[in-house]
This record gives C-alpha cells, sequence and structure tokens, in this order.
C-alpha cells in the first residue's frame, strides 16, 4: 500500500476512534479525502485489529471499534458504574459518620423517618460502613460505623477531620430548622412505658372516709325528719278521735 493510502489508513482509524457513534461508509466517505476506497480500507484495518483488544465490527450496515468478545469477562470485573446516591443514604451514612457506633432504630429516631434496609446495603456495598458489633440492649441490635475507605474515598486522615458545625454552617449545608432534640424525645417515650405518679395534692382514701361520714349524717337526719313528719300525723288522729262522741247520740 503507498503512502497516500497509509495516510487514508490512519485518517480512518482516527474517525471511527472519535465518533461518538456507529458510522456508515457513506459517512466515513464524506470524510476521508476523495478518491479513498473506503470498502478496501474498512477490510484493512479491520485484519489489522482482528487479533487485538479492540476489534472493528461491521453491524446493521455500520462500523465502529467494540472490546473483543473474549475479553468481556475481564472487563465486567474492573468496570465501575459510578450511581448517585439518593438523599435517605447521605443522610443515612452523615449521621453514621457523626453518631457511630449507631444502632439502625438509632438512625430512623435522628432522621424522624422509617429506614429502608437498601439504604444500608447500598452504603456497605459500598465499602463505606460495616457492622461495629451487637448493643447491650434488648434484642441486642447490630451498630454500624464507618469503614477504612471512607476515609479514603473522602479524603480524610480521621474521623477527627469531618467538618464541625461552624464549618457546616459557613458552608449552607445545615438545615435552618431547630435541631431534632433527641434526649427529650427518648425522655418523652420512656416516661409512656411507667404509669403516672401519684399527685401529691390529691386526697387519699384515708381523707375521703369523713366525707362519705357526713354524706351517712345528712341522710340520716333526713330520715329523722321523715320520722317527725309520722309523728305530728299521729298526734292529729287522736285529736279527730276525740271530737267523734260528740255526734254520737248518748253524748248529750
Amino acid at each position: 500500500m503507498n503512502e497516500v493510502n497509509s495516510h487514508h489508513l490512519r485518517l480512518l482509524e482516527a474517525v471511527l476512534f472519535a465518533a461518538s457513534e456507529p458510522l456508515d461508509e457513506m459517512t466515513i466517505a464524506i470524510r476521508l479525502p476523495d478518491g479513498a476506497d473506503v470498502t478496501a480500507l474498512l477490510a484493512k484495518l479491520a485484519r489489522l485489529y482482528e487479533n487485538r483488544g479492540v476489534n472493528l465490527i461491521r453491524s446493521g450496515g455500520h462500523w465502529a471499534f467494540h472490546t473483543a468478545p473474549d475479553l468481556a469477562a475481564q472487563l465486567r470485573v474492573h468496570t465501575s458504574v459510578p450511581r448517585k446516591l439518593s438523599r435517605a443514604a447521605i443522610e443515612t451514612l452523615a449521621i453514621i459518620a457523626y453518631h457511630q457506633p449507631v444502632t439502625r432504630a438509632e438512625i430512623e429516631e435522628i432522621r424522624g423517618v422509617g429506614l429502608s434496609k437498601s439504604t444500608l446495603d447500598i452504603l456497605f456495598e459500598a465499602g463505606w460502613i460495616g457492622p461495629k458489633g451487637r448493643r447491650r440492649s434488648p434484642g441486642r441490635p447490630v451498630t454500624w460505623g464507618t469503614a477504612a475507605s471512607f476515609l479514603h474515598d473522602f479524603g480524610l486522615d480521621s474521623l477527627e477531620d469531618l467538618p464541625g458545625i461552624d464549618e457546616l454552617k459557613a458552608a449552607g449545608l445545615l438545615d435552618k430548622r431547630p435541631a431534632i432534640d433527641i434526649a427529650g424525645r427518648l425522655e418523652a417515650k420512656s416516661g409512656d412505658d411507667h404509669p403516672p405518679e401519684a399527685d401529691d395534692d390529691a386526697p387519699d382514701a384515708e381523707e375521703n372516709t369523713p366525707t362519705q361520714g357526713t354524706e351517712a349524717q345528712a341522710q340520716g337526719g333526713e330520715a329523722q325528719a321523715q320520722g317527725g313528719e309520722a309523728q305530728a300525723q299521729m298526734h292529729e288522729a287522736p285529736g279527730r278521735a276525740g271530737e267523734a262522741p260528740a255526734d254520737h247520740p248518748h253524748a248529750e
């Protein structure tokens, strides 16, 4: 192949390498100098890349470079796909970093909402968190903390290098709403588990006894009043009985 054809071949290689999508032969011919044998150049270039890590493949009338099929398995191991963290994952990671070791229930208490298991799984698969043991409490829940790769990926030498409250406020990363008073909420929650204490001002049973006796005396007074009315009626009855003989024939 002469020098001109060699130049066409290099130019064809550059065009295909820089293309963002597969190209057909008409599009390639437009980008090559006039008189270039596009079919012969493509065949030559395909043979050159036949045994390399990248092959020139024709598919659907379009040409493009593809990685060699026999290297696909090795490339899958070394290929990483960036994934954007959700807001829940970012908040959870921040809570673990600043409050570790922390349980899942404590994370939910700080965030104020439930925590999906997939959120912890995503952070664990990323290598940023890991289990740190079990809390000595009922149920023995697992505690979570940051892993070594967390410091490496975020450029920290130690956890002491995490930004403080003043730095977060200066960067505008802190919410302007008041912080959640976790201690107060926990105290209120624990108070619900115990019966309310007796009021010191409430009267006890002994103090209620005289009141009940007074009510009994009042009822007794009403009974005596009713008895007095009955006696008055009895006194009126003899008087009427005394008047009866005057009407009798022998009364004269």
